[in-house]
């Protein structure tokens, strides 16, 4: 047994304390990740803050037609939302992919982001990794890596980002909202969280101690025409190999604005800006498309055991763009 503590906050500025006065202190959301790593050994918090009763539920729209998703809001709740599935259907669909619907009634937006990799190293406590273990080194690189990483991998790691979710979030351009003992301030997603470097254990550039308190969606007019597209090796309750979030606008034939984010590639949710630059004014063939899609692949750095990654991403991506168009 690993004894630890649980208390359940009442207001933001009790739980950023309780978190912040203790190093072994974490948030409590939904506990969809963080029950089962420390069922693994993983994780060994002191102390449960729960944070789910906090006001954080709702999802309303804002004055300029955005949308702010509060980071208690389940993942089903957010998926069934008519605003998120009309204004933003690849949101929708990307929460739809994730887990099962048990655990999507349970997990919340902020958790989703927050939680960790699924490589089997990491989750395995009697094999070095840098992520678990900083300076013990990475199994992955020369044993198992299938599932793992071919963009902004280091030598130090190569585990993937897991949520779906997030991915989507990333290709909307997405803000997240937070609170610590440093006050509020708002991150864009892209940037929420972290390459691993030499540092892979810091997944995020949160502080300890600091609350997700919502997340925002700007007003995207064509996120209308959006999808997600997972592949994965069955047809639910797996994880991606590959996926990609996209919307696109297109006039005459021609690709007025894009927005493309991948999943499944990296350690953090990629945002395909190379794709999107090279397809603004260009024909929305699929010529086009898969020289876009090159362009993004073109610093790929896949192993051996993951190098189909990098054909598969770029005919998902092709895929999705040619169903959108």
């Amino acid at each position: 047994m690993r004894p630890f503590e649980y208390e359940r906050a009442s207001d933001a500025n009790g739980a950023v304390a309780a978190v912040s006065r203790r190093p072994g202190a974490v948030f409590l959301g939904g506990g969809t990740n963080l029950v089962d790593l420390m069922k693994l050994g993983v994780a060994s918090p002191d102390l449960l803050v729960d944070v789910t009763r906090l006001p954080f539920g709702t999802v309303e729209t804002l004055p300029d037609g955005g949308v702010r998703v509060g980071a208690a809001v389940r993942n089903s709740d957010l998926a069934a939302d008519p605003v998120i599935r009309e204004r933003y259907p690849m949101l929708s669909q990307a929460l739809l992919a994730g887990a099962s619907g048990q655990l999507r009634n349970l997990a919340t937006t902020g958790g989703n982001l927050l939680q960790r990799t699924r490589c089997v190293y990491f989750q395995d406590v009697t094999t070095p990794c840098n992520k678990r273990e900083p300076g013990s080194g990475c199994s992955a690189r020369a044993g198992y890596h299938r599932e793992l990483a071919i963009l902004g991998a280091s030598e130090a790691c190569i585990a993937t980002h897991p949520s779906d979710m997030a991915v989507a979030m990333a290709a909307l351009d997405a803000v997240v909202r937070t609170y610590g003992p440093d006050g509020e301030r708002t991150i864009p997603l892209t940037g929420l969280h972290r390459l691993p470097g030499e540092e892979p254990e810091r997944d995020t550039v949160l502080q300890h101690g600091e609350l997700i308190t919502a997340v925002d969606l700007p007003p995207l007019a064509f996120a209308t025409n959006s999808r997600y597209r997972k592949v994965r090796d069955r047809a639910s309750y797996a994880f991606a190999l590959v996926s990609v979030a996209a919307a696109l606008d297109i006039a005459d034939g021609v690709v007025r604005d894009v927005r493309i984010a991948l999943g499944g590639v990296a350690h953090k949710p990629w945002r395909a800006t190379k794709a999107e630059e090279a397809l603004r004014g260009a024909p929305a063939s699929e010529e086009s498309f898969r020289a876009a899609a090159e362009a993004e692949l073109a610093d790929a750095r896949p192993l051996p055991g993951n190098a189909f990654k990098v054909p598969l991403t770029r005919n998902v991506i092709v895929r999705t763009l040619l169903d959108l168009a």
